[in-house]
């Protein structure tokens, strides 16, 4: 008879977890379009992973199946690689704008002395 509290308890535990981390990933998708800056959405981007990964853990230990942490595991390896990918096209946006603006700065030094 308490073994059937306990694990009622513990289902009610877990539920209430996934329930928070459901939560958590809904302010992590409005930081995602709000964010003020491109970084702040990559992060956005990775706690949103990051979270997603936790709540199938948590459905692994509620339903008591262990393939789930299988596929957490390969959720995490898909997130993190999405996060480098666009940290890396990020990276080269930034270094191509910075280029133009050496560029248009070096072209009005150059019409400054030619003046």
């Amino acid at each position: 008879m308490s073994y059937e509290v306990l694990n009622t308890g513990f289902q009610k535990i877990l539920v209430f977890c996934l329930i928070l981390l459901a939560a958590l990933v809904l302010v992590a998708v409005i930081r995602s379009f709000l964010g003020p800056r491109l970084t702040d959405r990559i992060i956005a981007i990775n706690m949103i992973g990051t979270l997603t990964m936790v709540m199938i853990l948590v459905l692994t230990v509620y339903l008591q199946e262990d393939y789930l942490a299988d596929v957490s595991l390969i959720y995490a390896m898909i997130s993190f690689l999405s996060v480098v990918v666009l940290t890396r096209i990020y990276t080269s946006i930034y270094r191509e704008q910075q280029k133009k603006r050496k560029e248009k700065q070096a072209d009005a030094k150059n019409r400054e002395e030619d003046a």
